[in-house]
């Protein structure tokens, strides 16, 4: 960071760290111990949309290193989701499947376009939880609609699973970066 760099109070960005991921599966087992919340075995990558034969060699790519276990979807703000699916109790495996893909995307020059990770949360109650991976900030955050549809959010579970798993993941302090993926798949 410059001289000038300080002085109008610009900040250098924050590297991703991919390797954070893998703390997914201790966190799945405080959420279940602490909250009843399991996962789904749905996990899920967004990054904005890429086109032409660019797009067509990412979705081959994730094909056969996934072997064919991932689906593409793009959602009204144009950004696409590959979602990705697992038995409920393989978080390790769903987690490995994710960070490849984001390896993969990032290591073929996409990383500036790689927007977040999540993985899915259900307890008994069927209340739906995703923990989600900013890319850009290295951090986490939980995201937790109403189960009852709508766009509206559960913010005190959410605050709830923030100081459940505050020893087990990195999670983003900027409330206002904790933005809403409404019908993200793999939620």
């Amino acid at each position: 960071m410059g001289f000038l760099d300080a002085i109008l109070g610009r900040s250098k960005p924050v590297r991703p760290d991919l390797d954070q991921l893998f703390a997914l599966p201790s966190a799945a087992v405080t959420l279940q111990a602490a909250a009843g919340f399991v996962p789904t075995g749905l996990g899920s990558v967004c990054f904005a949309s890429v086109e032409g034969g660019a797009f067509s060699r990412i979705q081959e790519e994730a094909r056969s290193l996934l072997d064919g276990s991932v689906e593409f979807t793009q959602d009204g703000y144009g950004y696409t989701w590959l979602l990705v699916r697992h038995p409920p109790e393989d978080t390790a495996g769903l987690v490995n499947d994710l960070h490849a893909v984001n390896t993969s995307l990032a290591d073929s020059g996409f990383g500036p376009q790689l927007l977040c990770s999540l993985v899915g949360f259900r307890d008994d109650r069927q209340r739906p939880l995703a923990l989600v991976y900013l890319y850009k900030r290295g951090t986490f955050y939980p995201f937790a609609p109403h189960s009852h549809g709508g766009e509206k959010r559960d913010s005190a579970l959410e605050l709830q699973v923030r100081a459940m798993l505050a020893d087990d993941l990195t999670v983003e302090k900027d409330l206002a970066r904790w933005f809403p993926v409404w019908g993200a798949p793999g939620l």
